[in-house]
């Protein structure tokens, strides 16, 4: 790395493409280093489309690390008080894990515990009981693939269990399992946390991987995030984890997940431009951070 900050620079994978064939996993890996980033975060909404074998060979080829994602559905809901419906959760985690696993990623973050979706009510003591069981036996499971797992802190259109950062610190501490990290989004702080700095001081070296995303989910700094403030809170506290570009466009996006994630009007359609302009915001940012 040819700057101060110790970050790798990340971009998602559906900046690129809402599929992962031989051609769009090439296009897509080739892009991602020829924008200057040194990670690429799959979304393992569907393992059975990846090949984990060719992926890995093209990041090999090309020097980019991988980092995998995910969250749940209300059929396979960790957090689930129905223990058959907690267990198919617990399932297509385990399945996750073991893709990350071949792909030879070293993080699996998202919305872990439950499903991405608004719950009818508020989270209940056993479908949390649920959660902490069975991250304690996925955590035991990527500690012996070198894999840390990070619990995205994300709205409360999309979770009833985890929506701040001292939500996430509790269950993470009720776990107690030493590689299963925080994993903050600025996009979801914007709607919950009362600023975008101290969530990361209360972290501290419990952060373990960061989602950078603008509140509309469109082209950094043209919207109203304090992106210098957050920048300069990562550098006080010393971390050196991933910092990701994430956006989505129902341009690139597969129509279910379009709806999962609510992505009703596009603010961008040129994915090769937005994540230009992302890499040259974020390591902008965090260089003026880390000279301060």
């Amino acid at each position: 790395m040819d700057h101060v900050f110790p970050n790798p620079l990340g971009v998602h994978s559906l900046v690129w493409t809402g599929e992962w064939t031989a051609g769009a996993a090439r296009d897509a890996v080739r892009a991602t280093a020829a924008c200057g980033y040194d990670l690429l975060e799959l979304t393992l909404h569907d393992t059975t489309a990846i090949d984990t074998a060719g992926t890995r060979n093209l990041l090999a080829e090309h020097g980019v690390e991988i980092a995998c994602s995910r969250g749940l559905s209300f059929e396979a809901d960790l957090s689930s008080t129905d223990a058959e419906v907690s267990a198919r959760g617990e399932a297509l985690l385990d399945e996750s894990l073991r893709v990350a696993g071949e792909l030879g990623a070293r993080y699996l973050c998202g919305a872990l515990y439950g499903a991405l979706g608004k719950y009818p009510g508020p989270a209940s003591a056993r479908g949390r009981a649920h959660v902490v069981a069975g991250l304690t036996r996925l955590a035991g499971r990527a500690a012996d693939l070198g894999i840390t797992l990070g619990l995205e802190v994300v709205n409360r259109y999309e979770s009833n269990l985890v929506n701040t950062a001292e939500q996430a610190l509790a269950l993470i501490a009720e776990v107690d399992a030493p590689n299963l990290m925080l994993h903050l989004d600025t996009y979801h702080m914007n709607i919950e946390e009362p600023d975008l700095v101290t969530p990361v001081l209360r972290a501290g070296e419990r952060l373990g991987y960061v989602h950078i995303g603008e509140n509309h989910r469109g082209y950094l700094g043209s919207g109203h995030l304090d992106f210098g403030a957050f920048f300069h809170a990562l550098a006080e506290i010393g971390y050196a984890g991933p910092v990701t570009f994430e956006s989505f466009s129902s341009a690139v996006v597969s129509p279910g997940l379009t709806a999962d994630l609510a992505i009703w009007r596009d603010l961008w359609t040129d994915g090769a431009d937005l994540a230009a302009h992302a890499q040259r915001f974020i390591a902008g940012g965090l260089e003026a951070a880390w000279r301060r």
